[in-house]
């Protein structure tokens, strides 16, 4: 380099005109016009406009043989653009090289620099440093920076310690599958990369740190979805002598500072709260979608003298018919886009829906020789039918029936734009504390083992596990759970009484939570915290719906990273050192 950068190439206004400058970044573009060159130079702020005569016989042959992604140092006088861009914000101003430098040349790139360049994914991602040129993707990950700094800052003005803890942990259970990292030193044992920091920030509290925070990353080998990475990060905390009540507080003043800063949205604190049942049998998931109505209603009474034998079936214990009034839908969904509603259902193991459109007074129904009058009018009392409403009823187990009307509702507010409002936000509360297991034959923690039960519930732990409540706490955002926490238990009596329920033996406690049991003994304060998907919610602030798009260096949905082509084989002695013997690899690549 000839000279020290003075400007960042899109700062530059009206207001610097006359200045002498000196530019260095790429080239996005280059037009030769005969008597002059016009370079767009971009660097991470924006483009400017950089103008070379043909009678500057030096750095017009230099200017010549530039192509575009070469990366240059020019300096330069500005002056005012004859020929404005108004899409640009440096669009009023040029500058004048009085020098010119190739500081590297480029082959041409194998995708476009430009945010419409319609690649696929797996191309982005092969040459991820390409990408990442792009402005709507340095865009993001600025976003990303900002929102972590507030993070931090709210943090630090609320007297919380940012600690870090290990990467190399031990594996435990009741939780996703751990990545397993090989002890070369203690061969044929194992580290296991932390799912959450779950234990520590416990035993950190024990310590007598009161307030922690850490920004991490965690890792779980589960199997991928469309906005789930087998590595991402959390905004972790932890707060001593607390309760639900302040850690709800606390979150929520993080949660007002963000919203101002990187949305228009006014969020009116304090966020709503929704029972965990309440959310699942209104709108059939635990992270409700509130940004439109669709509720889902039980409407198995006004069916309870039918002779329809699918419904009189579901008339049961633990079975119902239910409904949602998808209002002034009936004229967007003909016969067969209705069977496509049917099939999609199915994914979730409902055996069909029926469907009644109310149009102009008349009804149209898969189910009409079933709907005398009084039902038809009962059915209009429980689900506030107007015309051109939808009715899209489903009768099974109230689990199944609840989760398929779930998806169902999500769907069809996708699909026809039904949002009423940009965001909805509501803390979901007293989540059961265990969930059955058919492939354990047992009860296995909802959330964690370590989380405090309800107090009144304490008593159902050994002959009612099942209706325990916890002292636990979701953040959802427009159907999203963003973060999720509990109170945590504090004496080894009652986590004794939990592990017993979750049917842990002694040996199983010891081997697998022993040091924690242990320091459970040494006077542990009530403590509570809470964990967010950070990488989810910079989703929402940066407007995408691709997880991808907000990491630098994101893998795909099957785990594997295109750029650097991990996982890959070892060598055959670095397996030896670790006393690991690998059988069939999948692939010799």
């Amino acid at each position: 380099m000839k000279f020290k950068r003075t400007h960042m190439a899109g700062n530059l206004r009206k207001e610097d005109i006359g200045n002498e400058v000196v530019l260095m970044g790429w080239v996005s573009n280059i037009r030769n016009l005969g008597s002059l060159i016009f370079i767009d130079l971009r660097d991470t702020t924006g483009i400017s406009q950089i103008v070379i005569r043909e009678e500057d016989k030096d750095n017009y042959e230099i200017a010549k043989k530039i192509s575009k992604e070469y990366v240059i140092e020019t300096k330069g006088v500005i002056r005012e653009r004859e020929s404005k861009n108004p899409d640009i914000p440096t669009g009023d101003i040029e500058v004048i090289a009085s020098e010119i430098y190739i500081l590297d040349q480029a082959d041409t790139p194998p995708i476009y620099i430009k945010d419409d360049d319609n690649v696929s994914e797996n191309m982005r991602l092969k040459y991820r440093y390409l990408d990442i040129r792009k402005p709507e993707v340095q865009k993001r990950l600025k976003i990303r920076a900002k929102v972590v700094k507030t993070m931090r800052d709210y943090m630090y003005d609320n007297h919380f310690i940012e600690v870090e803890t290990p990467f190399l942990t031990k594996p435990t259970p009741e939780g996703a599958r751990d990545y397993l990292v090989p002890s070369r030193v203690n061969k044929g044992k194992f580290f296991a990369l932390p799912q959450s920091p779950q234990l520590m920030k416990q035993l950190l509290m024990i310590g007598g740190m009161d307030r922690y925070y850490q920004i991490v990353k965690c890792f779980r080998d589960e199997d991928l979805r469309a906005n789930r990475q087998p590595e991402f990060t959390q905004l972790d905390m932890e707060m001593s002598f607390v309760d639900q009540e302040d850690v709800i507080n606390m979150n929520e003043g993080l949660l007002k500072v963000l919203f101002d800063k990187f949305t228009d949205y006014d969020l009116k604190l304090p966020i709503d709260r929704i029972d965990y049942q309440q959310a699942m049998t209104k709108y059939g998931s635990d992270k409700p979608d509130l940004r439109f109505g669709f509720e889902i209603k039980d409407i198995s009474n006004a069916f309870k003298d039918t002779e329809f034998k699918v419904f009189k079936d579901n008339l049961g214990e633990n079975r119902s018919i239910r409904a949602i009034n998808f209002n002034n839908q009936a004229s967007n969904y003909s016969r067969k886009q209705i069977s496509k509603l049917e099939d999609f259902v199915k994914d979730y193991g409902l055996k069909g829906l029926s469907f009644i459109k109310f149009v102009d007074g008349e009804i149209q129904s898969s189910i009409k020789k079933f709907l005398d009058e009084k039902t038809l009018d009962e059915i209009k009392e429980i689900l506030e039918v107007k015309d051109n409403d939808l009715v899209l009823i489903a009768a099974d187990k109230n689990k199944i029936v609840l989760e398929g009307l779930g998806a169902l509702r999500r769907k069809v507010a996708k699909d026809q734009n039904a949002y009423e409002k940009d965001y909805a936000l509501c803390w979901v509360v007293n989540f059961p504390m265990f969930e059955y297991s058919e492939e354990e034959d047992r009860y296995v923690s909802q959330h964690h083992p370590f989380t405090k039960p309800v107090d009144e519930d304490v008593k159902y732990l050994k002959e009612n596990p099942e209706i325990v409540r916890t002292n636990a706490y979701d953040i959802v955002i427009n159907g999203e759970e963003m973060g999720g926490g509990s109170v945590r238990i504090n004496n080894s009596k009652l986590q004794k009484q939990v592990f017993e329920a979750l049917k842990l033996t002694q040996e199983d406690i010891e081997k697998k939570f022993g040091f924690f049991i242990e320091a459970l003994k040494y006077g542990t304060p009530p403590h509570a915290g809470i964990a967010y998907g950070l990488d989810r919610l910079i989703m929402l602030f940066a407007k995408t719906d691709n997880i991808k798009d907000i990491i630098a260096f994101p893998k795909t949905q099957s785990a594997t990273c295109p750029l650097t082509q991990a996982p890959s084989l070892v060598e055959e002695n670095v397996l030896e050192e670790l006393a690991i013997n690998v059988n069939e690899p999948i692939s010799k690549e």
